[in-house]
C-alpha cells in the first residue's frame, strides 16, 4: 500500500535506449530539466525527483515510429516498446487531482524521446481518498433510489438528441414511465438551448415522473444534463432538487476535472458521468490514456455512474476493452473507501448483448442504456423494456436466449430485428 508516494505505469515506445528515455520522463516531470542547473542538488533530487521503479522490455525492433516528430527517422532505426513505472513523492504536489494530472501526464506526450506513450494505470495513497468525496451514491445508492435489486438497471436515452421541446420530451418520458423503464437520460447534446430550456424541461419531465411514482410507488431515474459553467451547474442542480429529481448528468471532458470536483462536492444527487470525447484521449494504441487509469480521477472526484461503451458497439473499441473498463469500475480503489461506481453500457445495445455482458463481467451491477433496443421494438416501447429484462433474466439463469424467447414473445420479437 502506497503511503507517501504515487505511481503511474506507461506503455513507452522510444527510438533511444529505453532506460535513458525513462529517466528523461522522470526528470521532465519532477526536479530535472534537459541540462544540469544550479540548485538541483543531490539532497533536492533525493527528496523530490521522480524514480524509475520498473522497466520491462515488451518488444524490440518495432517497424517504425507510431507518432511523428520534428526529428527525422534515420535509416534502420531500432525502436523499442517497454512498460515503465514512475514513482513520485506525495510531498511534491500533495493530494491534489489537478496537480496529479499535470505530473503523470503533463509534457510527457510531447517528448522527442517518446515515439509513443500511453498511461496504463495510476496508484494513489490514501491521502487522496481523504481529500476527495468519491461517489456519494455509487451502486447501492443508485439501486435504492431506482428501486431495482438483483438485476441490471434498464435505461434509454431521449431521442432525437436535440429538437424536441419540453412538452414533447415529457410526452416521451410519459410513454417510457408507463413501460416500466428504470432509467432515462438526456442525450449529451441536450443542454439548455432555447428550443428546450433546462428549467422548463425539468418541470415538464418531473411532473410526469412524479405522477407515475404516485401510481407505482417507484420513481424512474432521469439524468438531466446540467453540463455548463460552475455557476450554471450549481443553479441547475438546485433546480433539480426543487423538482424532486433523483439524478443528474455531466459531460466529463466538457466540465473538466476541476468542474467535476466542485460538482462532486456540492451535488446531493447521483452523478451520471458521460465520457463523450473519450476517443480523442484513447483511440491511438500508443498515445493517451487507458480507461483503467483515466476513470480513477473521475471516481475520486465524485462520479457515481461511468460510461464504459458496450459489447458489439457502434464505435471502435473492442469487447475486451469494454469489459476491462467495467471491471475496473467495480474494483475498489482504497481499503477504507472503495469508490466503486456503476458501469454504464451503451452504444448499440440490444437483447443480444445481455448474455455476453453477464458472462464476461460476472455481475448485474450495471446500467444498460438502449436507444433503438427499447424504442424500435416492433410491438412498442413497453415490449422493448420487457424484452431487455427477459434477456437479462435468461442470462442470469443460464438459459439460452433463443430458448427463453420461445416462451417470452417480447424477447422473440426483439430478436427478429436485433442485429
Amino acid at each position: 500500500m502506497l503511503t507517501d508516494r504515487f505511481e503511474a505505469d506507461y506503455l513507452l515506445e522510444t527510438p533511444i535506449d529505453p532506460a535513458r528515455a525513462a529517466e528523461t520522463m522522470a526528470g521532465e516531470q519532477s526536479s530535472g530539466t534537459f541540462v544540469a542547473i544550479p540548485g538541483e542538488t543531490p539532497e533536492l533530487k533525493s527528496r523530490a525527483a521522480a524514480r524509475v521503479v520498473a522497466l520491462d522490455i515488451l518488444e524490440r525492433d518495432v517497424p517504425g515510429r507510431s507518432l511523428p516528430s520534428n526529428v527525422p527517422s534515420p535509416p534502420h532505426e531500432r525502436i523499442t516498446r517497454a512498460r515503465v513505472t514512475l514513482s513520485w513523492p506525495l510531498a511534491n504536489i500533495g493530494p491534489s487531482l489537478p496537480n496529479l494530472l499535470a505530473t503523470v501526464a503533463g509534457n510527457l506526450f510531447e517528448l522527442k524521446s517518446a515515439s509513443g506513450l500511453r498511461i496504463l494505470d495510476i496508484r494513489l495513497p490514501a491521502a487522496f481518498a481523504a481529500a476527495y468525496p468519491g461517489p456519494r451514491f455509487g451502486i447501492a445508492g443508485t439501486r435504492r433510489l431506482a428501486g431495482v435489486e438483483g438485476r441490471p438497471l434498464i435505461g434509454t436515452i431521449i431521442k432525437p438528441s436535440v429538437g424536441l421541446g419540453p412538452a414533447a420530451t415529457a410526452a416521451l418520458v410519459d410513454e417510457l414511465c408507463g413501460a416500466g423503464i428504470d432509467f432515462i437520460k438526456d442525450d449529451e447534446l441536450q443542454s439548455d438551448g432555447p428550443a428546450c430550456p433546462f428549467d422548463q424541461r425539468v418541470a415538464a419531465v418531473m411532473a410526469v415522473i412524479e405522477r407515475h411514482a404516485d401510481r407505482t410507488g417507484r420513481k424512474p431515474m432521469f439524468a438531466f444534463n446540467l453540463t455548463g459553467d460552475l455557476d450554471q451547474m450549481r443553479r441547475r442542480h438546485d433546480t433539480l432538487l426543487a423538482h424532486g429529481a433523483t439524478c443528474l448528468m455531466a459531460s466529463l471532458n466538457s466540465v473538466g476535472l476541476v468542474g467535476m470536483i466542485e460538482l462532486g462536492r456540492f451535488a446531493q444527487l447521483p452523478i451520471h458521468a458521460h465520457r463523450n470525447g473519450w476517443g480523442y484521449l484513447s483511440r491511438h494504441p500508443m498515445l493517451g490514456w487507458s480507461y483503467v487509469a483515466w476513470q480513477k480521477l473521475w471516481r475520486l472526484a465524485g462520479a457515481d455512474h461511468m460510461h464504459v461503451n458496450g459489447l458489439s458497439n457502434k464505435f471502435s473499441e473492442t469487447d475486451d476493452s469494454v469489459i476491462a473498463s467495467a471491471r475496473e469500475c467495480l474494483t475498489p480503489m482504497f481499503a477504507d473507501k472503495p469508490c466503486t461506481v456503476m458501469p454504464v453500457f451503451s452504444s448499440g445495445q440490444t437483447v443480444r448483448q445481455a448474455h455476453g455482458t453477464y458472462a464476461a463481467l460476472g455481475s448485474t451491477d450495471l446500467l444498460m442504456t438502449a436507444g433503438g433496443g427499447v424504442m424500435a421494438h416492433p410491438d412498442g416501447v413497453a415490449a422493448g423494456v420487457r424484452s431487455l429484462r427477459e434477456a437479462w433474466a435468461a442470462a442470469i439463469a443460464g438459459i439460452p436466449l433463443a430458448e427463453h424467447a420461445r416462451t417470452h414473445p417480447e424477447l422473440g420479437r426483439a430478436l427478429e430485428i436485433a442485429a
